[in-house]
């Protein structure tokens, strides 16, 4: 069940309740694509640090461990030892992101691993039944991720595409939600919104799959070469001709600006590699801007990465130390600077439903956005 809690222009403030718990939106997803968050983070991390939602990828586990060994130790939750709601993309994003690697026909894609070369094919009804063997709390459909910039007959005939595979995934999750064996029967299902940066084909499909009375909805094909310009002017034309009383996740955004502009436009959910892969390399989101541990001027900075950060990196350590501890390619460097981020995320997030629930998001969006343009 999704309710609309509070609203302030498009910006919605709501909770979507779940097998696995209510969650509580806008939220940004952590991204644990294997099953793990990058930079030694664990599930016992993401609970002290507000995590609310984990995703993983459907592609990556269904290469190893697969998703028959994790359906056999009690699905997802039970592998990972968490609790809360699991998100799974589809692995419709390898179709591009794999794009050396894969042939696209009528009843689906064709790969060959990233690991070991051995070919593997998915379409919708194998997402849906990998999803089921992970047992995630939402499964995503499966549909074609293409270039922002491709030419609009092959951007047409990839939506076209999509909407027939949407078609067989709803078919498909429907069959496995009532089989005995199966271990989430309330799995939910999201359909992906596609058509590059074409407004006409994003409205047009848009309306399609709305009509088909999904667990939510999804604006996928974002983040992947158009400007910020083009994504939120999407977002504009594209959001309303989504159905209002389920929820709206933005996949693949992105930096915290990004969010709050997706909020902004009625966005609910968000997921990006943005703060494990920049914490990895030292690069910190602060409430002042971004700082990169590496440069010379923290060598003897005792301050933590923020003034007030509640994450388990500053309550406890200077920048001076792990800028030390990445110097020295110490993993524990790695995984505080990961943490702070997530946390940053996960912070801003709960600041942004405060605001909502408050009636004051245009001032905390203005106020956020000018203090992060600062320079620590």
């Amino acid at each position: 069940m999704y309710r609309i809690l509070k609203q302030e222009g498009r910006a919605k403030r709501a909770e979507l309740v779940t097998v696995h718990g209510t969650i509580q939106t806008p939220v940004f997803m952590n991204v644990g694509t294997a099953a793990a968050i990058k930079g030694a983070v664990a599930t016992s991390d993401l609970e002290q640090i507000g995590t609310q939602v984990e995703l993983s990828n459907t592609y990556h586990l269904h290469v190893r461990p697969g998703d028959k060994v994790v359906k056999q130790l009690g699905g997802l939750h039970k592998f990972m030892s968490w609790d809360r709601p699991i998100l799974t993309d589809s692995g419709g994003f390898q179709v591009f992101s794999l794009a050396g690697l894969r042939k696209i026909r009528e009843e689906g894609v064709y790969f060959n691993s990233h690991v070991d070369g051995r070919k593997i094919f998915m379409g919708p009804e194998e997402s849906m039944r990998i999803q089921s063997n992970l047992a995630s709390t939402i499964a995503m459909a499966f549909d074609e991720c293409a270039p922002s910039k491709a030419d609009r007959g092959y951007v047409q005939a990839s939506v076209d595409r999509t909407a027939r595979w949407l078609e067989r995934c709803k078919r498909e999750m429907a069959r496995l939600n009532g089989l005995e064996d199966t271990i989430n029967r309330r799995q939910l299902l999201f359909g992906i919104n596609q058509g590059a940066v074409y407004p006409d084909i994003r409205i047009d499909h848009a309306k399609r799959i709305s009509e088909m009375e999904l667990d939510g909805y999804a604006v996928g094909g974002l983040a992947v070469g158009e400007t910020h310009e083009e994504m939120y002017h999407i977002l504009d034309e594209v959001v309303p001709h989504l159905p209002q009383d389920r929820p709206t996740y933005l996949m693949g955004v992105g930096t915290p600006a990004n969010i709050l502009e997706g909020v902004e436009r009625g966005v609910d959910f968000f997921d990006c590699v943005y703060p494990s892969r920049n914490g990895r390399h030292g690069h910190l989101y602060t409430n002042r801007g971004k700082i990169n541990l590496f440069n010379a001027k923290y060598e003897l900075d005792d301050r933590p990465i923020e003034e007030g950060c509640g994450c388990p990196a500053c309550r406890r350590y200077s920048r001076a130390y792990i800028r030390h501890l990445l110097k020295a390619k110490e993993m524990l460097g790695m995984r505080l600077c990961v943490l702070h981020n997530l946390y940053f995320y996960n912070t801003m997030m709960s600041e942004v439903r405060n605001a909502l629930d408050e009636g004051r998001f245009a001032a905390y969006k203005k106020g956020k956005l000018e203090g992060m343009a600062m320079q620590d």
